[in-house]
């Protein structure tokens, strides 16, 4: 910013001296600029240019300014020396300047730390000798950008009702130099205002430095309340106009309700009992007004439910809703400020499921290998949907009917008829029925075989299913203990082991009105189990060595020779005849009478199929 202004005045400076060189002056001609802006607290840089008729030369350069006085006037005004400057040598004069100025080579006067003191006229004085005495005056216009405006909105409201201009807002604006200006603008347009719309001020800092401020005043509507202000603060810099603006605010507006709304929270289609439930009152004014709600009866009367409400946010809470919550409600609504009073009116719906019941078909016991048909049903003012689920909530089937046939003791006998409501989410109820099947008993589990030892308490156990619950009886002295889950029904008899015990076992007796089941349990003798076991192993084991001795035989005649490698039909080893305490060992061929001619006797010759059926090998000692 300096270099421009430097840059300008020294443009100007040689553009008079070609001016003053062109017209061939005989004068001596002295040239500043006529104007030097600079911001607080830089240097300011005036040059000064002079033509001296026949190249003279000057014989000294004084620097000024003039001091401006209260009382003075133009005429008046008096010269302060600066500086007398020559060929040598720069002298400073004792002055407010005299630790801030300097010379530079080309004469032009600087000013470092400008304040708002130094906006003067400085001039420049050239001394030429015979060719006079000439000088130039120049404006020093110090200057300092305003900060950004603050504004502040009226916090406290107005209201439309207001006939007379209420304060809007207030802009200030600080430590500008010369003062700026403010202008209003609502939504970003400029306000065109009266006298009496606007209120300004101007105060001058000990710095030196001003701060301005101004109050808006108006009139508002309703659709202020969305309106937004701001000020703007101008000042000037070289010749422009520059402009800074505040933030945008809103005022608070007073107005009174024109509409007002209530609604159920959720919506009134998706409420089922035990819900809770807010009606929320609404209105389009401010502030909001006072609200009341109330209820319709039977009898059409109003019944007030303002104890229940909050009636500064106009919320009414039903806690845990039943059928009997439904019905019309209403809400008023009064404006304390011009005491309008508005309502309106709502319908409370609360879906529910009620009366569930199943029925079986048929209904008198129920027989195994038989069937039964369960009819489900309820009361609502939605649609319904049923599920059947047993006591582990595996499903058994939709729809109000659920038919079972082939039943058995193992059919569940708990069931449940779920009622659902679609399109109410969570709202359904469940309903339980038991089916009992009954049938004779049936032996399902026995500890039979049981290894025992004479004269050892051991345990015998049956286990049956059946309904009704059936009796049991052993055929057995002993101390019976019997465990019961559901249909199942388990017995346990602690008896000591007799001759006559192991010989005859156990006979276990289960019986109901259905009929009679019973089973037999087989007691056997530990040891002699153990001994016939023994009497197995050892069988086994001989059979084993005698194979093996049998094999090592053959093994050793064939390497010995007397096993030939070929197949030749019957053959006799030794040629001579055989004796009667001879062994004989026929191995009959499984091979088919294709492949018995790729055979080959002990010569290597082929062989007949036929006479290779069958051979026999005799062993002799």
């Amino acid at each position: 910013m300096a270099g421009g202004r430097r840059a300008a005045g020294l443009a100007l400076g040689w553009g008079c001296c070609l001016l003053l060189c062109c017209a061939a002056a005989s004068k001596l001609e002295v040239s500043t600029p006529a104007v030097v802006e600079v911001e607080i607290g830089d240097t300011a840089r005036i040059e000064c240019n002079f033509y001296i008729p026949g190249n003279g030369s000057y014989s000294y350069i004084d620097w000024f300014y003039v001091d401006r006085k209260e009382t003075a006037t133009p005429q008046t005004n008096s010269r302060v020396r600066l500086c007398h400057v020559t060929h040598s040598e720069v002298l400073k004069d004792s002055t407010e300047y005299k630790e801030r100025l300097s010379v530079g080579e080309d004469k032009a006067l600087s000013i470092s730390k400008v304040t708002v003191q130094d906006d003067r006229t400085f001039v420049c004085q050239v001394g030429a000798g015979s060719s006079g005495v000439g000088e130039s005056h120049t404006e020093l216009h110090v200057y300092k950008v305003p900060e950004t405006p603050v504004i502040e909105p009226n916090t406290g409201g107005i209201s439309v009702h207001n006939s007379d201009n209420s304060q809007i807002a207030k802009c200030e604006s600080k430590n500008s130099f010369p003062p700026a200006n403010i202008t209003w603008h609502k939504n970003g347009e400029q306000l065109d205002l009266q006298e009496n719309q606007m209120r300004y001020s101007r105060t001058r800092e000990s710095s030196g430095l001003h701060s301005v401020s101004s109050i808006l005043f108006d009139t508002v509507t309703r659709e202020d309340r969305d309106s937004h202000y701001h000020c703007t603060v101008h000042y000037w810099l070289r010749g422009q106009r520059h402009a800074l603006e505040s933030q945008k605010v809103q005022i608070t507006v007073f107005y009174p309700a024109e509409h007002l709304k209530l609604q159920v929270v959720p919506s009134s289609a998706l409420v089922k009992e035990g819900d809770n439930v807010k009606l929320v009152c609404e209105s389009d004014g401010n502030p909001p007004p006072v609200f009341s709600f109330y209820k319709r009866g039977l009898d059409d009367k109003w019944k007030e439910l303002s104890s229940l409400a909050e009636t500064d946010s106009g919320v009414l809470t039903l806690h845990g809703v039943n059928k009997s919550s439904s019905g019309l409600y209403r809400c008023e609504s009064l404006d304390l400020d011009d005491m309008t009073q508005l309502e309106k009116e709502v319908e409370l719906v609360v879906n529910y499921i009620e009366d569930v019941h199943v029925e079986m078909e048929p209904s008198s016991p129920l027989r195994e290998g038989g069937s039964v048909t369960l009819s489900c049903d309820a009361h609502s003012p939605v649609a319904l949907d049923y599920q059947w689920t047993d006591e582990k909530g595996r499903k058994m089937g939709v729809g109000n009917q659920l038919f079972l046939s082939n039943l058995t003791f193992e059919t569940p006998n708990n069931l449940s008829c779920k009622v659902v409501a679609p399109s109410v989410p969570g709202l359904e109820q469940s309903k339980q029925v038991s089916l009992a099947v009954e049938g004779k008993p049936r032996i399902v589990a026995i500890s039979s075989p049981l290894y025992v030892r004479q004269d050892e308490v051991v345990n015998l156990t049956c286990k049956a299913i059946a309904f009704p619950r059936p009796s049991v009886h052993w055929s057995v002295n002993g101390t019976a203990h019997e465990y019961v889950d559901n249909q199942h029904i388990a017995s346990n008899l602690t008896v000591r082991v007799s001759r006559d015990l192991l010989k005859a076992g156990a006979m276990c007796r289960f019986s109901n009105k259905m009929g009679v089941s019973e089973k037999h349990i087989q007691l056997l003798d530990q040891k002699t189990a153990a001994e016939s076991q023994g009497v197995i192993i050892v069988a086994i084991i001989v059979a084993i060595l005698v194979v093996a001795v049998l094999g090592a035989v053959i093994y050793f005649l064939h390497k010995k020779g007397k096993i030939p490698c070929g197949r030749a039909g019957k053959q006799d080893i030794t040629r001579p005849e055989a004796r009667k305490d001879k062994i004989v060992v026929e191995v009959k061929s499984d091979k088919l009478p294709e492949e018995a001619g790729l055979l080959q006797g002990a010569n290597g010759e082929k062989r007949p199929a036929a006479d290779q059926s069958e051979k026999y090998i005799d062993l002799r000692n």
